[in-house]
């Protein structure tokens, strides 16, 4: 890919555009596409899903994206990083998943590697990767102020190209009362 091109597809990922890369085939999805059309959407009475009121603890994969190439906006969790370099991460659709909040099922969360050491200001970074999303189960550890929680995400993401974003799309934005409403991005 020239440098032209590249630029040009950062420029439309920051726009929170699809974009054309020299594979046609990219798709722009969103965090519904990851779960199962029959599982309850991601927000019940304000407050995002978790794992463990699901029949199914959120296990349930969408198959037919195994292997394309897709971009998906959400928020960036560093797992491994030095600095600000950031060498592993967990992507999640709401700001304050898994280290503030309980953890979303493994079918909404990433697990991404970037082709080369992506560089985070913050945590919760909005984000959008692009690359070939395979599902299946994987573990990481996340350390957290209190601790390592073990996070259990349902698809990776190898060789993901990464990009600064101003919006996630179909962000979860933390009701008022939440005492980590603060998260919330703001979508100017």
């Amino acid at each position: 890919m020239t440098n032209r091109l590249k630029s040009a597809s950062a420029l439309a990922v920051a726009l929170g555009l699809s974009i054309a890369t020299a594979s046609a085939e990219t798709a722009r999805i969103f965090w519904k596409d990851l779960r199962p059309a029959t599982q309850p959407a991601a927000e019940s009475v304000g407050l995002p899903m978790v794992a463990a009121k699901m029949p199914d603890r959120g296990e349930t994969l969408s198959l037919n994206l195994r292997d394309k190439a897709v971009q998906l906006a959400g928020y960036a969790l560093p797992l491994d990083r030095d600095g600000d370099l950031v060498y592993q991460f967990l992507l999640v659709p709401w700001t304050g998943a898994c280290s503030h909040m309980p953890t979303p099922p493994p079918n909404q969360i990433v697990l991404v590697t970037p082709a080369r050491p992506y560089r985070m200001s913050q945590a919760y970074q909005p984000v959008a990767v692009t690359g070939a999303l395979e599902p299946g189960m994987e573990k990481s550890q996340l350390f957290i102020l209190d601790g390592v929680s073990v996070i259990q995400s349902g698809y990776t993401v190898r060789k993901a190209a990464v990009a600064n974003v101003d919006l996630v799309p179909d962000t979860i934005t933390l009701p008022a009362n939440s005492p980590w409403s603060f998260l919330n991005k703001k979508n100017n």
